[in-house]
């Protein structure tokens, strides 16, 4: 997985020729928006296979689920983990040939409803579940990533932090840093389920405030901004979710600072169509939105954006602790819950 990456990349290097399956708008089923753009029932039985008396059959203990074989129980997140990294390009017709990117954008918003001033929202829960949050334009094309979860949560039913334990999981296989995770979650019953307000999702056709309220309100200061909206070096926008159309580097499925690269490097203009304002490179092949030029545009955010651009080693590193704490906010971890900590990536 990591190999595949590397070349990919390699190959737009010395090549300057593309290396994903499909141009602009060509395929369909999902936007791969990590960040910016747009889960109704995950299975919503799966979460409560435990209660239906699978999981002591799932993992070979005693059908009666005695304590003491419940005591004896380790998650093997090992498994887990290669039970996700199997499926990333199981399909070279979805968008660019991975299932990379809409995974990122799973465990992105997942997490980022998370409102540090109520304490209310984030990746704990799995509320994406459930309707409204699983109807919000900025959630939309996530089915496809909640779809392709499914088997693994059929598979292991005991795990509850699935989605941003793939977030992670595909940023590293896509070539990108380790990322600190750990479980601490769990699976709401729709009873306990509060709906939050639609909004809390950032918007790319904003400004500067804009980025700044909605990060805010998670409690990240400006480098952690930047960094994480460095995600944006993976996968795409599709009209027919986001209304935005295209992706931001010729590598979409491999995890780099391409994205500052294009942004810094390039001479960017106003596209013209009939879509919502977004700019094109000269080629008219790559896009970036509105909050993407506010990076280079805001005093305050673009030196991080030329440091990036620059030092692909500084984004790896302050992406991973960014995005760790990202999928961690408003989780409620146990008192003696062990630090940030990753399963092992394939060799």
């Amino acid at each position: 997985m990591f190999a595949s990456a590397a070349r990919r990349l390699a190959t737009v290097a010395a090549t300057g020729v593309r290396t994903y399956a499909s141009e602009a708008g060509a395929k369909k089923g999902g936007s791969s928006l990590p960040l910016f753009l747009g889960l109704a029932g995950a299975g919503a039985g799966l979460y409560f296979a435990k209660e239906r008396g699978m999981l002591d059959d799932i993992l070979g203990a005693p059908p009666t689920g005695s304590p003491a074989a419940a005591a004896a129980f380790k998650p093997d997140y090992n498994a887990v983990r290669s039970a996700i990294e199997d499926l990333l390009d199981t399909n070279p017709d979805y968008d660019d040939g991975s299932y990379g990117p809409v995974l990122v954008r799973l465990a992105w918003h997942t997490s980022g409803t998370y409102d540090k001033n109520t304490n209310t929202g984030g990746s704990n829960g799995a509320t994406m579940r459930f309707a409204p949050e699983a109807n919000w334009g900025a959630n939309a094309g996530l089915s496809v990533a909640r779809d392709l979860l499914e088997p693994v949560k059929q598979k292991f039913p005991w795990i509850s932090d699935l989605w941003t334990l793939a977030g992670a999981v595909a940023v590293e296989a896509m070539g990108g840093p380790h990322i600190p995770w750990r479980p601490g979650r769990s699976d709401y019953a729709p009873e306990q389920f509060v709906a939050l307000p639609d909004g809390r999702l950032p918007d790319g056709d904003k400004n500067a405030k804009h980025i700044r309220d909605i990060f805010g309100r998670m409690g990240f200061n400006d480098q952690e901004v930047v960094a994480l909206i460095g995600a944006h070096t993976l996968g795409r926008c599709h009209s027919d979710r986001s209304g935005f159309e295209g992706p931001w580097t010729n590598a979409p499925t491999t995890f780099s600072n391409l994205f500052f690269k294009e942004l810094t490097e390039n001479k960017w203009h106003k596209k013209k169509w009939n879509g919502p304002l977004q700019y094109e490179d000269k080629s008219g092949q790559l896009m970036m939105l509105n909050t993407d030029m506010y990076l280079l545009w805001d005093k305050k955010f673009k030196p991080y954006v030329q440091q990036y651009a620059k030092d692909e080693e500084a984004f790896f590193r302050d992406f991973a602790a960014a995005f760790g704490k990202l999928l961690e906010l408003g989780v409620p971890f146990k008192e003696d819950a062990p630090a940030a900590a990753s399963p092992t990536p394939k060799q």
